[in-house]
């Protein structure tokens, strides 16, 4: 099994072959040209939830790939859903039930850079040989059996469906699934017994296609709940918190509201981690008890079917048992970019996070406050909004922080790019226009480039070309907020390994 997991999340090179990287690039390639979720929005703003037919079609796929929904019931999984803070809970979860010894598989969604980024076996994104091999093998038997032209899933969809192939080949002993978009009707969905949900922070987003109102994002949402399945949130408006509880009663679920983070009884203290506790404050205590539930769950199982010793994850359960000081070695270890990320530069420090919805910018605000206080160098902001995101609304957050320069761009990084994001590339016209609507609303101190690395260059001329390293109370603090694709692009030049630093 070990050797199957590093093959899977294993660079492999100079093989010519269906898994040589020109193979990759040609399925990256055809998987673009399946109609984006973007596309998959705007098809269907006209049209209410009674005609959604995602969770009929993805399982019509899901057949047609070679899988039952019964297969999907062998993986023991953790379902996340919210508006904000869905995937740090699903990275914190699958990091601390991987410090645990625990075999994880993590499916998230958007990608950074890489569309593998999707797929983390063990927190590895898997490899482009795998990513290769099982593209084909779903694409080619849905192509097959297709009744017309346009008879294939979405980019998501399809490659929900290819996740489910990869997780149950590697016989990963968790599966931690965030939500695409919603819940109640997203391709996800399609799981029939979870160990346990999960709700986050719920806010506004997506409201052509999820509804306009709390209630209506609270209900959909809460789609994933399941008849007897534990379910957890944090602390939610008085509106949505009815509408979850009504959702969890109908469904015979028990809804748990997670405590503060701060009220578990830590070994040495409260711990000091590099992740940002005010903003994460929940979504960490949401992760401990999606942990603890599944395996405590995973614990029962071994006691009332007895079926210790047949299986690799029961096996584990003897000796393993929830540890505080594992979880905060967990928690410490986590990585996951382009969310209140900071990179020291020479003379820039860069302030990374995709906040794209009301409640997200005004965690960034404050975060972004704290973080440069005392901290004499210029300030900058590069910013994009995409989708129907009300970008006046998230301007009208930053103003205050009273940038020296602000920098509207396209989603584009503006160096040799990698086929990965050519899906999110929408026409560069339209994103001129948008980033002019922009500047429009700012007003001040702004103009508009044509990338992010000429953004980056244009801030290197104004800040003055300093020689050697400038001290860090002097340097530049640049603020990239926004999408979570231009946070894409931005890495790509910062910090394209994910390594956390960067020699920019």
């Amino acid at each position: 099994m070990i050797c199957l997991v590093k093959r899977m999340t294993q660079s492999v090179i100079g093989v010519r072959t269906m898994c040589s990287s020109e193979s990759y690039e040609e399925a990256i390639r055809t998987l673009n040209q399946l109609q984006s979720n973007a596309a998959y929005i705007r098809s269907v703003r006209k049209h209410n939830s009674s005609n959604n037919t995602t969770l009929e079609d993805t399982r019509k796929y899901l057949l047609r790939s070679g899988l039952s929904l019964d297969e999907l019931d062998s993986l023991r999984i953790i379902h996340v859903a919210g508006t904000k803070g869905k995937g740090s809970t699903c990275a914190f979860t699958e990091s601390i039930l991987r410090h645990h010894g625990f075999l994880t598989g993590f499916y998230s969604s958007p990608h950074l850079i890489s569309v593998r980024e999707r797929f983390r076996i063990n927190g590895q994104p898997i490899n482009e040989s795998t990513f290769t091999r099982y593209f084909w093998k779903c694409y080619d038997s849905l192509n097959k059996m297709k009744d017309h032209d346009k008879d294939m899933p979405q980019y998501f969809k399809f490659l929900t469906i290819m996740m489910f192939h990869v997780f149950l080949e590697a016989k990963i002993d968790v599966a931690i699934i965030e939500v695409g978009i919603g819940g109640e009707y997203d391709c996800t969905n399609i799981i029939k017994n979870p160990i346990c949900t999960g709700i986050t922070s719920l806010g506004l987003d997506h409201t052509s296609l999820l509804g306009e109102t709390i209630e209506e994002i609270a209900f959909q949402k809460s789609g994933i709940f399941k008849l007897n399945i534990p379910a957890f949130t944090v602390p939610q408006s008085i509106i949505a918190m009815n509408i979850l509880e009504k959702r969890a009663i109908e469904k015979n679920c028990s809804l748990n509201i997670v405590p503060s983070v701060e009220n578990y009884k830590w070994p040495n203290g409260m711990p000091k981690w590099k992740i940002s506790q005010n903003i994460h404050n929940y979504n960490l205590s949401m992760a401990i008890k999606l942990s603890t539930t599944w395996m405590k769950s995973m614990e029962r199982e071994k006691i009332n079917h007895n079926l210790f010793g047949k299986s690799l994850y029961l096996k584990k359960l003897k000796e393993k048992r929830f540890s505080l000081n594992k979880t905060e070695l967990a928690l410490s270890n986590c990585k996951w970019p382009g969310r209140t990320q900071i990179l020291h530069g020479k003379n820039m420090n860069f302030y990374i996070d995709g906040a794209h919805t009301m409640e997200s910018m005004e965690y960034c605000v404050s975060w972004f406050q704290k973080s440069t206080k005392g901290i004499n160098g210029k300030k900058f902001l590069i910013f994009n909004a995409t989708g129907d995101r009300d970008p006046e609304k998230l301007l009208n957050l930053l103003k205050p922080l009273n940038f020296d320069k602000c920098l509207f761009t396209p989603n584009i990084a503006g160096i040799i790019n990698i086929v990965d994001q050519e899906n999110f590339t929408i026409g560069n016209v339209e994103q001129k226009k948008r980033c002019q609507k922009h500047l429009d609303i700012w007003q001040t101190n702004g103009i508009i480039v044509d990338n992010v690395n000429e953004a980056f260059q244009l801030i290197g001329k104004i800040i003055f070309q300093h020689e050697g390293n400038m001290k860090n109370q002097e340097k530049a603090q640049v603020l990239i907020t926004g999408s979570l694709h231009l946070v894409g692009a931005a890495l790509y030049i910062l910090d394209p390994n994910f390594e956390m630093v960067t020699s920019f």
